[in-house]
């Protein structure tokens, strides 16, 4: 529905027709579609009887006026005939007269498709509300059957832009690229439609952003100009007192490494001090690595939790923020500390891996979980908090209805993170990249966001800035070394070029 408000928008405000407008996105789809096959690749395209098929008439046109070989199908088998402006793109293309036009009112009689040709898919677009049936199906299952490349105009025709819990899988496009118009669109966002949408490029055809949207969506794209403005600048009489104190809870014996990455992160994202409670025998490792860091170290025992409060844990109010998770086990005694900072906390509170792990295996935890606190799990550990769903939308609406009756922040670790918010809003982080998924990557972003609420950052805006700039280091040390070659002390290393990046 925001979709069409937004064209109906720009109409009315540019002002420009709705010929016109489709004229636009059809001549940046060929833009788009040139850059990567030339003129000698054999072209088909299967047009339905709405926009998306006056879209794909309007393609057929403009790649035959750049001499592609193209032959075109149009289904004009709707009860209602073709749109206003997929009929007039069909008139169009016959007064052009270099494209075979086979327009199919009945029955479909598939052409043969070649290894090398190119089919352009501009069946249906964001307007489909149901599962596709019948002969629209069928021609669907022959295409992805058929084709060796497919791609899609705007939206994998089959597809639903949101939910798709209810659709019937069999009867999607499998795109190996989707150009898309203006904006991504939600369902592309998930990985179980990865396989659907193929490689996404967002094409700008000139729509319209109002400054208030018209139409109220909680789902909104984070971007560089909206965390810039985030970033507070330090002030020239700052000393360690001043920028924050955090506590870290980190690290059982063996997994020194957790405690490590989360705490070098914290350091280098800002904060003036930070503690790290850990056990005993990750003493030498943490002060040989982080001579910067202060620790807790329980003494007690050497090997596993004591299970006793230290004076730093019992004065856990004293510390700007606190952060509980990475490597620390789910033992009874893990159980423990996680219980007793829970009740008494009165800061801030970062909740990650075997902390979250610990609450999904005593859910009455989840009731005493403070307000404002930030959980940043990754997708399992997202299902064992909330148990099954169906899909990642599903998964994502649960996580949403916990964070408004909690009043917390839900960070779901995937391509594109989610930032669930207590207003009911969520974000979905465009930095990042497959690289970042490697052991240690989400302890660092721990340390991130432990850091920047230690300094005063509110929940909000620790979630919004820490997860951008956890994926935009990500991006750098891509950049420097290759996506495959990443570990997760290569993001910490790129930290202070994220940091400029964003205060250019």
């Amino acid at each position: 529905m925001q979709l069409r408000q937004l064209d109906a928008y720009t109409i009315e405000k540019a002002p420009i027709s709705s010929i016109d407008l489709m004229e636009n996105a059809s001549r940046e789809f060929c833009l788009a579609f040139m850059s990567k096959w030339n003129s000698d690749t054999p072209v088909l395209v299967f047009a339905g009887y709405g926009n998306n098929g006056g879209d794909a008439l309007a393609v057929s046109r403009l790649l035959a006026e750049r001499n592609y070989q193209v032959e075109t199908y149009l289904f004009n088998t709707g009860t209602k005939g073709l749109s206003n402006d997929c009929e007039m793109n069909r008139q169009r293309l016959v007064e052009q007269g270099k494209v075979k036009l086979i327009e199919v009112t009945a029955q479909f009689v598939p052409p043969k498709i070649s290894m090398n040709t190119v089919v352009i898919d501009g069946l249906f677009g964001t307007g489909l509300s149901r599962p596709l049936a019948g002969g629209f199906a069928a021609v669907v299952k022959y295409l992805n059957a058929a084709s060796k490349c497919i791609v899609s105009i705007d939206v994998p025709s089959g597809l639903m832009t949101e939910d798709n819990a209810e659709n019937n899988k069999d009867c999607i496009i499998h795109a190996s690229y989707t150009f898309t118009f203006q904006f991504q669109k939600l369902a592309f966002l998930y990985p179980e439609n990865q396989q659907y949408v193929g490689q996404v490029e967002v094409l700008d055809i000139g729509i319209i952003d109002p400054q208030q949207p018209f139409s109220d969506t909680p789902y909104m794209i984070l971007e560089k100009g909206d965390v810039v403005s985030l970033l507070k600048t330090r002030p020239r009489f700052a000393h360690k007192g001043t920028c924050g104190h955090a506590l870290l809870v980190s690290g059982k014996k063996d997994m020194a490494g957790c405690a490590v990455l989360s705490a070098k992160a914290c350091m280098r994202t800002g904060v003036g001090k930070l503690t790290v409670h850990t056990q005993e025998a990750n003493r030498s490792i943490l002060q040989v690595a982080l001579p910067e860091a202060i620790l807790d170290v329980e003494v007690e025992s050497r090997d596993k939790w004591s299970g006793v409060i230290t004076k730093n844990l019992m004065n856990v109010n004293f510390y700007s923020a606190v952060g509980m998770g990475p490597g620390v086990g789910t033992d009874e005694n893990a159980f423990s500390i996680l219980s007793y900072l829970l009740t008494n906390s009165e800061v801030p509170l970062v909740l990650d891996a075997d902390a979250l792990n610990i609450i999904a295996a005593h859910p009455g935890l989840m009731e005493q979980v403070p307000p404002g606190s930030i959980l940043t799990p990754h997708k399992g550990e997202l299902s064992r908090l909330l148990g099954p769903t169906e899909n990642s939308y599903e998964q994502m609406q649960m996580a949403l209805q916990v964070a408004q009756q909690r009043g917390i922040y839900i960070i779901a670790k995937d391509a594109y993170t989610e930032i669930i918010t207590p207003d009911g809003s969520v974000f979905f982080n465009t930095t990042g990249n497959a690289g970042m998924a490697t052991a240690g990557s989400g302890d660092v972003l721990t340390g991130i966001i432990l850091s920047l609420l230690a300094q005063g950052y509110s929940s909000a805006d620790a979630s919004l800035l820490g997860v951008y700039l956890h994926g935009l280091a990500g991006d750098f040390a891509a950049k420097k070394l290759c996506e495959e070659s990443i570990i997760a002390s290569d993001i910490i290393e790129a930290l202070p070029e994220a940091f400029k990046f964003l205060r250019k």
